[in-house]
């Protein structure tokens, strides 16, 4: 009872960035403009979040039987997708919430079920024993309501998605609701793959790129390659509560209703063309989007971010290999000459003297210093790794030192080699990426029509497959380092002009000095 007396005042909507009308009139004109058409009532206020998302909230009294103050949320990234007429559409069915066309009760219960999500969520918010308990009873009763109420929640979308189409038109309201999930994956893939990319580097994109960067990867994409796009990406699992049906069943009910001869005009102007000082507000949207622990993140260019990621990836994949290396060279009772301990992966400067980032991992074994704390040697570039395979000590020296889960440790023989050989693979890839930086072979390329990541010299590529394809018996020790072309990597930005085995093998004979017949077979 108590959650339906707070019915709409639980929650204020979604963060965002205040847009008042005198700041911003002509999406404001458009606001009021599809208001009327819906005969509802304008929102009081208008905000602008970083979502794909458009929402509308009131805060109401008495089961909201008494009007409140009405809050209109609008994406930036929504409206950097769609053109004016579909922010009709998106603006008429939210405006079908409350316009006539939803009975009174049904307004409560919609306002009820989102207490109810509010309420559940406060008690997982605490881990206390009261709360768990009560926590538990609540939730029963929250599955029971919820599951009783979806019908209607979902009537309520379809009677809204109605709206859309009488006052806009059935092909423009189709065309927003078939846009928008591709616009939401899009999204998903540029917040993933170009405005968190800096993470492991802490570093972020230029002020008011955050958000700003969506504009051009939209820009450089077709709709075709936006719908591509999504149908790469897994879709989130349903709710068994959402409120809304599934998309397709929406497009169809709009697309079966009678013609109206109201058109979409592709060459309509951008959503986004609406909003004035567009860097302005994307900059201030930032300081209402990112956790305030950002604050003090250092901000690169687009291809100094790309360069950052890329050697942070790099490194990754390069340390457990050259960590390896040297604990089996030192277990080994190898002396670290300068071709085996003493040849650091350099930066990308072209400084010869300085480790790459990364090039220095934790050892738990490493000797104490003068100081305590137990140093951290330098650990082998390529010259040293490939010395160190040249050695014999691939396997199972190297490859026992490997990191691997627990399971894998009882491995042995070919089943071992098996397991351990992609992750050689990835340190060897790795060291070539470094060593190529340092060399200034490689170039950042932020690419927003495919994917940001190292373009590699056009003659890395080239070199005679058929060779690489064959199982070379010169080296026996190196005989099974493969590296598979179709084994899928984790998410990288190394592999946006993907280092092929011919590459790899040209680059460690050629850059690095040495001539190994057969390192890597295919």
């Amino acid at each position: 009872m108590f959650a339906f007396l707070l019915a709409g005042r639980r929650s204020s909507g979604p963060k965002g960035h205040p847009a008042p009308a005198e700041e911003q009139p002509e999406l404001w004109t458009e606001v009021r403009e599809v208001a009327r058409k819906c005969d509802t009532r304008v929102p009081d206020e208008l905000f602008l979040t970083g979502d794909v998302s458009a929402a509308v909230t009131e805060l109401t009294r008495l089961l909201g039987l008494l009007p409140g103050r009405r809050r209109l949320y609008l994406g930036v990234p929504l409206l950097a997708g769609i053109s004016v007429p579909e922010l009709h559409a998106v603006l008429a069915h939210e405006f079908g919430h409350f316009s006539n066309q939803d009975t009174r009760f049904a307004g409560v219960t919609m306002r009820g079920r989102a207490a109810v999500l509010h309420t559940v969520d406060a008690f997982r918010a605490h881990d206390s024993r009261a709360h768990a308990v009560i926590g538990n009873l609540y939730v029963r009763y929250a599955h029971y309501f919820l599951t009783a109420t979806q019908s209607v929640a979902r009537r309520q979308e379809l009677a809204a998605d109605w709206t859309a189409a009488q006052h806009v038109g059935c092909d423009i309201t189709a065309s927003a609701l078939r846009r928008i999930p591709a616009l939401g994956a899009a999204h998903n893939h540029y917040i993933e793959m170009y405005a968190t990319m800096g993470t492991p580097a802490n570093a972020l994109p230029p002020v008011g790129e955050f958000h700003g960067g969506f504009r051009r990867l939209l820009a450089a994409r077709t709709p075709q390659a936006l719908v591509e796009l999504a149908g790469t990406r897994q879709a989130p699992r349903p709710s068994p509560y959402d409120s809304h049906p599934p998309m397709s069943e929406r497009v169809a009910l709009i697309e079966g209703l009678p013609d109206d001869e109201m058109t979409h005009d592709p060459a309509a102007a951008p959503a986004l063309s609406l909003l004035r000082d567009q860097d302005g507000v994307l900059t201030a949207l930032e300081s209402y989007t990112l956790p305030a622990a950002t604050a003090g993140i250092r901000r690169l260019d687009w291809p100094d971010l790309v360069l950052a990621r890329s050697v942070a990836d790099a490194v990754g994949w390069a340390e457990p290999l050259q960590t390896a290396v040297r604990r089996a060279l030192r277990t080994a009772s190898i002396p670290a000459d300068g071709n085996v301990a003493s040849d650091p992966v350099r930066e990308p400067s072209g400084r010869s003297d300085s480790p790459a980032p990364g090039g220095r991992a934790h050892d738990p074994h490493a000797a104490p210093g003068p100081d305590g704390e137990r140093s951290q040697p330098c650990l082998p570039g390529p010259d040293g790794v490939l010395d160190a395979i040249d050695a014999g000590l691939l396997w199972m020296a190297v490859a026992d030192r490997m990191p691997k889960p627990a399971q894998a440790s009882r491995l042995t023989g070919q089943s071992a080699r098996n397991f351990i050989r992609p992750a050689v693979w990835d340190g060897l890839a790795g060291l070539v990426y470094l060593h190529l930086l340092a060399e200034n072979l490689a170039r950042p390329d932020v690419s927003w029509s495919s994917k940001a990541g190292l373009a590699l010299p056009q003659r890395m590529g080239e070199g005679d497959g058929h060779r690489n394809r064959r199982c070379s018996r010169r080296h026996p020790r190196h005989h099974g380092l493969a590296g598979p072309a179709d084994r899928k990597r984790p998410e990288s930005h190394l592999n946006h002009h993907f280092l092929p085995p011919a590459a790899l093998e040209n680059a460690l004979r050629g850059r690095v000095g040495h001539r190994r017949e057969g390192l890597l077979v295919q």
